[in-house]
């Protein structure tokens, strides 16, 4: 067996998932909206942000959170906003699930 032709055959079937299917297209579809798309990022770098404080042991001020909050309604209202959110979660969750398989096989340090 030929790891790196298994790794290409995993990069295949992820390109070919649902998953992967959706997110790419709904991506592309939110990426044609400027406005959308700059909300999507300012989401994303919100979540992103929380996420680094919370690993660094910070404690979130309530305007961080009702930031995100905001947005998240925002987001919530607008249908290719919100199928495009669940899709990318989708997806991470898959790519997540193989890095752990991955990581059990090659003993990674969490």
């Amino acid at each position: 067996m030929n790891v790196h032709d298994e790794a290409h055959n995993l990069a295949r079937a992820i390109r070919e998932s649902e998953e992967y299917r959706q997110y790419a297209e709904l991506k592309d579809a939110a990426s044609q909206n400027e406005e959308l798309a700059v909300m999507l990022n300012d989401y994303r770098a919100k979540q992103f942000e929380i996420q680094a404080k919370q690993m660094a042991g910070e404690e979130l001020g309530p305007e961080v959170m009702e930031q995100i909050q905001s947005l998240s309604q925002i987001i919530m209202r607008d249908p290719l906003a919100f199928q495009y959110v669940q899709a990318e979660a989708r997806f991470t969750l898959l790519v997540n699930d193989v890095f752990n398989i991955l990581g059990d096989v090659i003993k990674f340090d969490r």
